[in-house]
């Protein structure tokens, strides 16, 4: 493995950075978290359009820029370095890979472009909040965590020449504005029983967070939820005899084996990212304590808070290390790349990027006192992102 990063990679990471640095401040996140679409769509559009970081890691022939997970785990720390809440996650890490590795040439011809340009958004919506074991990252994922022939889970019912979906999913990230939903459903009862992969066109929530899909049926519902770190909106999907689309051809597809796939990267793409919060948290802390005066003298002169920031130092670059070589491990495993796909550690760079995460998120609150747990001061927002994952 070399670490040095291309000249091409670092233009990407500093051309994010700079974008984000002129328009998603503070006041900008909570400006956008505030819309019905829980993000800021003049900032999408330049990050599609500009940057072209939807596409960023799907090939030439669909729209995309042709890159690696490694490019797109960069960009994922910029992100978080700033809390930039965007469809990037759920559109262009956990579903586009699966239309990419599934999805009949068809569904990939149609679909893939739209995503790579930004004009179209997705979201993976799991019953029951299984979006973890969906992603194999707690475990096997070759179970019945779709629902299983039982209630409580979403099931897809063949009618005719198409299907139906029945049943609930809830904290579906950007599940309420997303334009395309890909729904894991249980099918075949209890003969056949498997998990299927199927292609819902939602259409686009309404300002309020709640809409209806055009064309999959009247039974189709989604309510943005409340949530801690509003810079990840959620929402609830209800389906009730709605229309679906297979993802693929049945018989024919490996979704257990694709999903962990995609949940290795989607794991190295989040460790990039809490790399970056925890980053920004450690900046911002350490810019305070060498203001902040106590007895006469700056509260960064204290040994005792020299030691604690020093330990986050020590934590931030040991968790950017693994979530770095996480990306490349996924880059070198992806299909077409000449890897044998047997590492994904992405998991375990996530749990470390996370508890980094915890750590300099709460390190920042004590060492700012008071001022750290009001609204006014931007080190709750790094807060509530660590406290969503634990």
């Amino acid at each position: 493995m070399d670490a040095r990063f291309t000249t091409e990679q670092e233009e990407i990471r500093r051309t994010v950075r700079e974008l984000l640095l002129k328009r998603c401040g503070p006041e900008g996140v909570r400006a956008a978290v505030r819309t019905g679409q829980g993000y800021d769509v003049g900032l999408w559009a330049a990050l599609s359009d500009q940057l072209g970081l939807p596409g960023l890691a799907l090939p030439e022939a669909y729209g995309g820029v042709g890159c690696s997970e490694t490019e797109l785990a960069l960009v994922a720390e910029e992100l978080g370095s700033s809390l930039a809440p965007s469809p990037l996650l759920s559109t262009s890490v956990l579903v586009a890979p699966l239309i990419l590795a599934l999805g009949t040439e068809r569904q990939r011809a149609e679909l893939l472009p739209l995503l790579a340009s930004g004009r179209l958004t997705a979201a993976l919506a799991v019953a029951g909040g299984a979006l973890s074991t969906a992603l194999a990252l707690t475990g096997d994922n070759r179970g019945a965590w779709s629902g299983g022939g039982r209630a409580g889970g979403i099931q897809a019912r063949r009618v005719g020449d198409g299907w139906r979906l029945y049943g609930e999913a809830g904290q579906v990230l950007d599940g309420h504005s997303a334009g395309l939903l890909v729904v894991a459903a249980h099918a075949g009862g209890y003969a056949r029983s498997r998990t299927l992969l199927f292609v819902v066109r939602a259409g686009r929530g309404d300002a309020g967070g709640a809409g209806v899909g055009a064309g999959v049926g009247a039974g189709f519902m989604r309510v943005r939820q409340t949530a801690v770190d509003e810079t990840r909106p959620v929402a609830r999907i209800e389906l009730r005899d709605v229309r679906a689309e297979l993802l693929g051809v049945d018989d024919a597809v490996d979704v257990p084996g694709a999903l962990a796939r995609v949940g290795d990267t989607a794991a190295a793409v989040l460790a990039s990212e809490a790399v970056g919060a925890a980053d920004r948290a450690l900046e911002r802390t350490v810019a305070y304590v060498r203001q902040r005066e106590q007895f006469g003298r700056p509260i960064g002169s204290f040994q005792a808070v020299k030691h604690r920031l020093a330990d986050v130092y020590v934590r931030v670059r040991a968790a950017r290390s693994a979530a770095y070589y996480a990306a490349w491990a996924a880059a070198a495993a992806a299909p077409g790349a000449g890897g044998r796909g047997g590492e994904r550690v992405g998991g375990l760079a996530l749990a470390q990027a996370l508890e980094t995460l915890r750590v300099a998120a709460g390190e920042g609150i004590q060492l700012h006192g008071g001022i750290g747990f009001t609204w006014e001061h931007e080190a709750q927002l790094y807060f509530k992102r660590s406290l969503i994952h634990h």
